[in-house]
C-alpha cells in the first residue's frame, strides 16, 4: 500500500501566490492530498485555492498557531508537509523531505532556509538578525544544532503531529515545534532548501517587533518547563549571591566589632537565602515530573503506533473490497 502524504498550507490573505503554491505542490507531488485551511481570510484565498485543485478548509481563530492545531487535530495521513502560501519555498524539496520521514524513519524534517539563500533574498533586516538570535538561543540553551529554527517549511510524521501539544497561538508556533522534537528525543533532519523573498505587493504578516518579543518568551517559557532543574538552579543561584551580597557587610562587622547594627539587612538576606532554598527545591520536584512525563510520552507513542498499523489495515482492507 503505498503511503499517503498530506501538505499542509495555512494561509491568511494569500491571494497573489496561493494559486501557484497550490499548482506546484500538485505538480511536484500529484499522488498527495493538498490542503489549504484558510484563517479569514478577505482576499478570495479560499475560492483561488478550490479552483487550483486544494481542499479547502476554515479556522476562524486567528493566529498561525490556532490553525495547525486545527490541521494536526483533522487529517491523517503517513507524511505531512507543511508550507506557507506565500510562494517562499520551492516546492521541489517536497519529495526529499517525504522520503526522509517514510524511509528514514524522521519525526521532524528542517527546511533550512539560513544555510542557503535567506540572508541575500530576504529585504527585512531585523528579521535576519531575529532569526539569528532565536537559533543561536535555543542550541545554546537546549545543547542543540538545529540550523533553522523559524522555518515555515517542514515535513512530520504521523507520531510527531499526533503528539505534539499545540499551545502557541501565533507564530512562535516553529520555535515550539523545534523544542519539542528536542526534548522528546525525536529524529530530527535537515534539508537545506533555497528561499525566494515575497514578490512584489505581497506582505509578510509576521510582525518583525511583537512576534518576535513573543517567540523570545516562548523561548523562555518552554527553557522553564523543559528544563526545570537548570532554570531554577539559575534562580536559586541568583538569590544566593544576592543574599551573600547583603551578608557578607553584616558579617564582617560582627567579626569586628561582636556587634550586629543592621538587624534588617540581617532578616532580609535570611529571606532571600530561604527564597533560595525553595527555588532549588521547586526545580529538583518539576524536573522529577518532567521525566514522568518523558516516560509516559514513550508510552503515548507506543499506543500510537499501534493505531497506525490498524489504521494502515484498515485502509488497505477497504482498498481491496473496491
Amino acid at each position: 500500500m503505498k503511503s499517503e502524504t498530506a501538505i499542509l498550507i495555512p494561509c491568511y490573505n494569500e491571494a497573489q501566490t496561493i494559486g501557484k503554491v497550490v499548482r506546484d505542490w500538485r505538480t511536484v507531488l500529484p499522488e498527495a492530498t493538498v490542503y489549504v485551511y484558510d484563517n479569514n481570510s478577505s482576499d478570495g484565498t479560499a475560492d483561488i485555492a478550490r479552483e487550483a485543485g486544494a481542499v479547502v478548509r476554515h479556522e476562524y481563530q486567528q493566529g498561525k498557531g490556532n490553525v495547525i492545531r486545527r490541521m494536526f487535530r483533522e487529517i491523517d495521513a503517513d507524511c505531512y508537509i507543511m508550507v506557507d502560501g506565500d510562494d517562499t519555498y520551492p516546492a521541489e524539496y517536497g519529495p526529499e523531505m517525504e522520503s526522509l520521514v517514510l524511509n528514514r524513519q524522521a519525526d521532524m524534517v528542517i527546511g533550512d532556509r539560513l544555510s542557503s539563500t535567506y540572508f541575500e533574498e530576504n529585504k527585512r533586516p531585523f528579521h535576519n538578525l531575529g532569526n539569528s538570535l532565536v537559533r543561536s538561543s535555543i542550541n545554546h540553551l537546549f545543547g542543540t544544532e538545529i540550523r533553522d529554527i523559524m522555518t515555515g517549511y517542514r515535513a512530520f510524521s504521523y507520531e510527531f503531529v499526533k503528539t505534539f501539544p499545540v499551545l502557541s497561538r501565533g507564530f512562535e508556533i516553529e520555535t515550539e515545534m523545534s523544542i519539542h522534537a528536542v526534548e522528546k528525543n525525536m529524529r530530527l533532519e535537515n534539508v537545506i532548501v533555497d528561499y525566494r523573498d515575497r514578490p512584489a505587493g505581497s506582505t509578510s504578516k509576521l510582525n518583525t517587533y511583537s512576534d518576535g518579543a513573543k517567540v523570545l518568551m516562548t523561548i523562555a517559557r518552554l527553557f522553564r518547563n523543559y528544563r526545570p532543574m537548570e532554570f531554577f538552579g539559575f534562580l536559586s543561584l541568583l538569590l544566593f549571591l544576592a543574599s551573600f551580597l547583603l551578608f557578607w557587610p553584616v558579617l564582617m562587622t560582627y567579626l569586628q566589632t561582636g556587634l550586629v547594627p543592621r538587624f534588617p539587612t540581617l532578616i532580609a538576606a535570611g529571606f532571600i537565602a530561604l527564597a533560595g532554598v525553595h527555588t532549588f527545591f521547586a526545580g529538583v520536584i518539576l524536573s522529577t515530573i518532567v521525566e514522568k512525563d518523558k516516560q509516559a510520552f514513550e508510552f503515548r507513542l507506543n499506543v500510537i503506533e499501534q493505531y497506525k498499523k490498524k489504521r494502515r489495515t484498515a485502509v488497505k482492507k477497504d482498498g481491496q473490497e473496491e
